[in-house]
């Protein structure tokens, strides 16, 4: 078979795209295997073109490492490569077993994929050796083709791929065979308790069952406790917490997204299973592990939790259910340079629009967040302990948390482009009047989305840089570079006090300025 080496392959069935590389003759006896095959997990050809370069330049690394190693100590240097045991790797299996289940829970009959017999037919036994009936010669004995089991044992190497990338780990070749061994059981296992259960018998663990007219009742005292819904649990919760409107709105979604997925919204047949096949599902979907961490997770735990302190449910499936998160170099985002930053404060001045014109350049020397920007009105720009401020106040709209309220100073280059006078040409109310509220009331997220498509459009497209909040790591940055005082600077982008400390007392006006005083205008 001729493979495609220098572009990802796709799988016929799954559509996902892999990497696969016919290795080299002079390392065959160090690689063990004449072809590397690894999942992209993706099915988007774009982003697997991306993530073959890479996984491309790290094969080629690896054996280019292979080759120039002495023959004692070939592949010393290599990441030390993890051995799962059998126990181990059914362990970190286990959790395809409930998502299968959970998969065809409503209809079990629809479950097509695994045949019940299709475990045995894809571990068979490799081609074996026998004497000839009709004849002394030794003969071998090869079992006929079976298509659907070749697929089948590829999709499960597939998983056992997307299973290790989703945890970064690597592991031996054996390991992999044992982990792809591990999934496909616990897909058979649960393949064979569906077919029972579209037989009729919905007696988890396959008993014998009895016709419902012949069963007994049970006791008052075990009858099961009414269903708990995800619904009143979330209600429940905001009426203590008295979450903002964005965040009861996205967690209300996560939790209706789950309940999508089990079939069903009741909170007591909830079990961890459950949302370790949850989790996995959101992997398979590409979902990126920061994202299924603080997006998914966090906010099912959370519920969970109050339900649990306040005596709705007896445990939390959730507390244990975590994933790896980890930043991968290039990504953490940047502070805007100062070229980066006169070009977009050049742009502004040429704009018209006032949002394009003047939000940048309150970012810029304020390091104040886009949203509290976007909110404020023109009572707060006012002289405060005679000095000209801006007041960041709940009632012009929410704020993040208690240190996000307060007053600071402005800076000097702020007047002398003009900022008192377009303040003073709005009678009252929003500044930005002409920016369009969101769904919750806030004109920060449109305000995000304007800005970002413009500053992208001036060219700045580092992934790094974030088009609105690098302005507030740049504000740190300079804060920093020119000597202020970190308290000071914490007040003024409204951070926690890093002491107990710096918590006493008051921060003049006046103190206040003379730090942010310290940061120069660009010279533009």
């Amino acid at each position: 078979m001729t493979l495609a080496m220098t572009r990802p392959w796709q799988h016929p069935k799954t559509g996902m795209f892999w990497l696969r590389r016919r290795v080299p003759k002079d390392l065959l006896p160090l690689v063990g295997k004449r072809e590397e095959k690894l999942s992209l997990a993706t099915k988007d050809a774009a982003e697997a073109r991306r993530r073959f370069a890479k996984a491309l330049a790290d094969l080629e690394a690896r054996w280019a490492a292979l080759r120039s190693a002495p023959p004692e100590a070939s592949g010393a240097d290599e990441p030390r490569l993890t051995t799962l045991s059998e126990r181990e790797a059914h362990r970190r299996a286990e959790w395809m077993y409930g998502y299968w289940l959970n998969k065809y829970r409503e209809d079990p009959s629809t479950q097509t994929f695994w045949p019940v017999d299709a475990y045995d037919r894809i571990w068979a036994s490799a081609p074996t050796r026998s004497w000839s009936s009709s004849s002394t010669d030794l003969a071998l004995v090869v079992p006929p083709f079976d298509g659907e089991a070749f697929h089948l044992k590829e999709w499960c190497f597939e998983q056992a791929d997307l299973l290790l990338i989703a945890h970064d780990l690597r592991v031996d070749q054996d390991s992999r065979v044992k982990l792809a061994k591990a999934l496909a059981a616990s897909v058979q296992r649960a393949s064979v308790e569906l077919a029972r259960q579209a037989r009729g018998d919905f007696q988890i663990g396959g008993t014998t069952p009895v016709p419902f007219a012949h069963r007994a009742r049970p006791k008052v005292e075990e009858q099961a406790k009414p269903s708990l819904s995800f619904d009143a649990l979330i209600r429940g919760w905001a009426a203590e917490k008295r979450p903002v409107e964005r965040t009861l709105y996205e967690w209300t979604r996560v939790l209706g997204d789950l309940a999508t997925y089990l079939g069903h919204d009741d909170a007591r047949r909830l079990t961890t299973a459950d949302l370790l096949a949850w989790k996995a599902k959101l992997i398979e979907l590409g979902r990126k592990p920061k994202t299924i961490r603080d997006g998914r997770l966090a906010p099912v735990r959370a519920v969970l939790q109050w339900a649990v302190d306040n005596g709705h449910l007896t445990a939390n499936a959730a507390e244990r259910v975590g994933i790896d998160v980890r930043s991968k170099p290039g990504e953490k985002k940047r502070s805007f340079t100062d070229e980066e930053a006169s070009t977009i404060l050049k742009a502004a001045d040429r704009e018209t629009d006032v949002v394009r014109r003047w939000v940048p350049w309150l970012c810029a020397y304020s390091g104040a967040r886009i949203s509290e920007i976007c909110q404020l009105r023109a009572e707060d720009i006012r002289r405060v302990e005679d000095v000209w401020s801006m007041s960041f106040s709940p009632e012009a709209g929410n704020l993040k948390n208690v240190n996000s309220e307060r007053v600071i100073p402005i800076h000097p280059a702020l007047i002398e482009r003009g900022l008192l006078k377009f303040a003073a040409g709005v009678a009252s109310g929003p500044l930005f009047a002409n920016l369009t509220p969101d769904r919750f009331g806030k004109r920060g997220g449109n305000g995000t989305k304007l800005l970002g498509r413009w500053v992208r459009s001036l060219g700045l497209v580092d992934i790094r840089l974030s088009p609105v909040h690098s302005w507030r790591h740049r504000f740190k940055t300079s804060g920093r570079r020119h000597g202020v005082a970190p308290d000071m600077l914490d007040v003024l982008t409204g951070h926690a006090p890093r002491t107990v400390a710096d918590g006493y007392g008051e921060y003049p006006m006046q103190a206040l300025l003379r730090e942010l005083s310290k940061i120069p205008a660009l010279q533009l």
